[in-house]
């Protein structure tokens, strides 16, 4: 099953998708309570450098990825601080954060590390995959050996908590007190504020889970997936993620489905660099990198009609006195 390129494009559908689902999760709780995340590209590359940096200064993944916690809950709250308590303009909070981790990730890490703006090769320093028990047993089993093997298992742990994420956001968002003020918040703020709700509160809270959660998919990218830090290796995920909330109109079993969506498009561009296809031949590479970009203007230009934001999003509130 391994020697077809379907086999290939299912597992990488899988590698590829977590990126996308941390950091998706982190601006549904975001714009759920009625703050525009726009930040979540310079989150993910903070988290995915000080993850990388810490986690090959001590040589433990789990020591990084706490540390790229940190760095992103800071960013969060700074843009928390901006967008809530100041009610600055939330897009440009966003876009600053995300031009400042840009150039200040390059900077740094030439300066700590001297190797061109990304940090050394972790090595031991990586997250492992998980192999299943009975993995051998069943390898020579056709598609079994395989589906058990390296669909299943043969994953990070952080793959699986991305996939774990969608019924725990689900049920938070829509069966747990958090949730319901949070989505009322979101929706109409005065409303929650004149019921008893902490409006600041919640949103406050609301972007410090964000950060969290947008830790994760930049230590995913540097501890998992590359094993290194590069200048701007997050690569647009997060407008990607942003991408596949809108076209998952904002509710986390749709939007999961668009990152996985966006992740098969990125394991079909890999598939098909180099190769030679039927009456089009070879494509150029740089004609296949643009696949997922494409793909995001189409989706938001067919479904930005279609899709129905909290209400509330990005207007700063103001307690009625």
């Amino acid at each position: 099953m391994e020697d077809f390129q379907f086999a290939s494009i299912v597992v990488s559908t899988i590698r590829n998708a977590p990126v996308l689902i941390f950091a998706a999760m982190a601006g549904l709780f975001a714009e759920r309570s009625g703050v525009i995340d726009l930040g979540l590209e310079g989150k993910i590359l903070a988290s995915a450098f000080v993850s990388a940096g810490v986690a090959y200064s001590y040589q433990d993944p789990w020591i990084g990825i706490a540390a790229g916690i940190l760095a992103s809950c800071v960013l969060a709250m700074v843009q928390a601080f901006v967008s809530i308590t100041q009610k600055g303009n939330q897009l440009v909070a966003g876009m600053a954060i995300n031009i400042a981790m840009s150039g200040l990730t390059f900077v740094v890490a030439q300066y700590f590390f001297q190797q061109g703006g990304r940090t050394p090769e972790l090595g031991e320093a990586r997250l492992t995959d998980i192999v299943l028990p009975g993995t051998a047993a069943l390898a020579d089993i056709p598609f079994l050996g395989w589906f058990y093997g390296h669909v299943i298992g043969g994953h990070s742990i952080l793959v699986y908590l991305a996939f774990l994420l969608l019924p725990l956001v689900h049920w938070l968002l829509y069966h747990s007190r958090f949730g319901l003020r949070l989505r009322a918040c979101g929706e109409n703020p005065h409303a929650a504020d004149a019921a008893g709700v902490s409006v600041k509160q919640t949103r406050y809270t609301a972007m410090l889970i964000a950060g969290v959660l947008c830790s994760f998919s930049g230590a995913y990218l540097s501890i998992v997936q590359s094993g290194f830090f590069l200048r701007d290796m997050s690569a647009g995920a997060g407008y990607l993620a942003l991408t596949a909330m809108v076209f998952g109109n904002w509710r986390p079993l749709h939007t999961v489905l668009g990152c996985l969506m966006f992740g098969f498009f990125g394991a079909v561009q890999i598939q098909i660099e180099g190769v030679d296809l039927p009456v089009v031949g070879r494509i150029p590479g740089s004609l296949i990198q643009m696949i997922p970009y494409v793909l995001t203007v189409v989706v938001l230009a067919g479904l930005m009609a279609k899709s129905v934001a909290p209400k509330a999003l990005g207007k700063p509130f103001v307690k009625s006195r």
